[in-house]
């Protein structure tokens, strides 16, 4: 019994401690300095409406204000998962496209199924051999998404969409958890 109580809260403390640590790194990413070469939108649930969920508007709207400050190039990221009527790369498109950002500086890429691959293929998207990015997700994904994209080698700022309170927990642990296969990742390459 003492064994369980103590793995328990051996838990409770671990997972206090990553919520702090990631609470942190939330509050404090690499503010964009509007001088990147191009912008990443990374992906997020589109309902089967086709209409874009709230979390995703928020990341396209920080899309929209910063193309809008400093056009360049914005590419968006995101297959068509199982309950999506379209990929979520091609939905941001329209979005963007709708809202006043010239089509020719969109670029859609509707492939990649996680982080990871979502800057991978970006980062084959980009022409000319473009390094610094702006990468844009939401606040508690971001710090994650650039140590990502560190890791393949692009120089990155990054904003951070507001979440959501009623997502809050969910999304939080959520991201502790994808931290974890981050770092498991990075020791084991797999």
């Amino acid at each position: 019994m003492r064994l369980i109580i103590f793995v328990l809260a051996l838990g409770i403390l671990g997972g206090g401690l990553s919520l702090g640590a990631l609470c942190l790194a939330e509050s404090n990413p690499p503010q964009a300095s509007g001088q990147s070469e191009a912008i990443i939108v990374l992906g997020c649930q589109v309902y089967p409406s086709g209409e874009p969920s709230p979390q995703l508007e928020l990341r396209l709207q920080a899309a929209l204000e910063s193309y809008r400050a400093h056009p360049r190039l914005i590419i968006v990221c995101g297959a068509q998962g199982g309950n999506e009527p379209a990929p979520e790369g091609l939905v941001m498109y329209k979005w963007l496209t709708a809202n006043g950002v010239d089509p020719k500086d969109v670029i859609a890429e509707c492939d990649s199924l996680n982080t990871r691959q979502n800057l991978q293929n970006a980062k084959a998207l980009l022409p000319g051999g473009i390094k610094y990015v702006t990468v844009i997700t939401s606040d508690y994904h971001l710090p994650r998404a650039l140590a990502i994209a560190r890791d393949l080698g692009l120089s990155a700022d990054g904003i951070g969409s507001p979440c959501k309170p009623e997502y809050w927990v969910k999304n939080h642990t959520r991201e502790i958890l994808a931290w974890g296969k981050y770092l498991l990742w990075k020791v084991t390459g797999k």
